[in-house]
């Protein structure tokens, strides 16, 4: 008996790393005009999944030519100290864009904060007035998860106009922005948002061309719960009982799947890369 194939990677690695060089074409052609990009990145308490995504930004800073600057605060900063912090960075001219790393310590407003964020430098594309953009077909500032997502569908040549996507989670990082994302005029995806309350929600993944799972639930997409062929990315992650990071897909979805991400790195590459895309999009305007 032969074996069914298995589906594709979706591996966005190599994409990120194109997408690197072009930002540091970008990020030379700036300084030549006397601008250099400046990035910085303020993170709350010493929780050591948050350095490390820190780390990995500032690196990609590194090889790309741009100024990075960490501001670490020790985890009892007050709400108060944090805003102060961000309205330093707004006034600060030599600041073309920064965002506060998440999450932040259980008794600090995380909406509070990165609403405090002037739109202009916020580089997450995540406050109210880009997200209001996108939501009016406008996008401009666009949030880093979701523009990573369409750029590796884009990359590996996968239908958009006319097919349906399933999203499981509706969080303003990804989930939500994802879906008007995919619904704008020009790329045309039908979507369906879903949640943890959603009924039928095996059942609706399964309808689905494209499904996208960005919920941290280790394993929530089965191979059951998805149709032959489909394009499959998991965006959340979790930490099993080892501390080995796990994506929301199940590794046994490569069986039915067309296309399938890697368990990590994939996606997350692409959002760092993006980050950096809106900077020095931001920088160019301070010429």
């Amino acid at each position: 008996m032969i074996s069914a194939p298995r589906a594709r990677l979706l591996d966005g690695e190599a994409l990120a790393a194109r997408l690197r060089r072009e930002i540091a074409t970008t990020a030379a052609d700036l300084r030549v005009r006397g601008i250099t990009p400046k990035l910085v990145i303020v993170i709350v308490g010493d929780r050591a999944d948050s350095a490390a995504y820190v780390a990995r930004k500032s690196a990609d800073c590194a090889e790309t030519g741009i100024e990075a600057e960490i501001m670490r605060l020790p985890a009892e900063t007050t709400q108060a100290r944090l805003l102060d912090v961000v309205a330093d960075l707004n006034r600060d001219r030599t600041v073309h864009g920064f965002m506060v790393q998440l999450p932040l310590p259980a008794d600090l407003d995380e909406t509070a904060v990165l609403d405090a964020i002037d739109p202009a430098k916020d580089v997450d594309g995540c406050h109210p007035a880009n997200l209001g953009r996108l939501l009016a077909g406008a996008p401009d500032i666009v949030a880093c998860t979701p523009a990573g997502v369409l750029a590796l569908l884009r990359h590996h040549e996968i239908p958009l106009s006319g097919r349906t996507a399933a999203i499981i989670g509706r969080g303003m990082l990804v989930g939500r922005p994802l879906s008007m994302l995919l619904s704008l005029k020009g790329v045309d995806t039908t979507v369906t948002l879903l949640h943890s309350r959603s009924p039928g929600l095996a059942e609706a993944v399964r309808r689905a061309d494209i499904v996208i799972s960005a919920t941290g639930v280790a394993g929530l997409v089965t191979k059951t719960m998805v149709k032959p062929g489909a394009a499959v990315i998991g965006v959340g992650i979790s930490a099993d009982a080892d501390g080995k990071t796990v994506s929301d897909i199940d590794d046994a979805v490569a069986d039915v799947a067309g296309f399938v991400t890697p368990r990590h790195g994939s996606v997350g590459a692409l959002t760092r890369a993006m980050l950096l895309k809106n900077l020095v999009k931001i920088a160019a305007r301070a010429a």
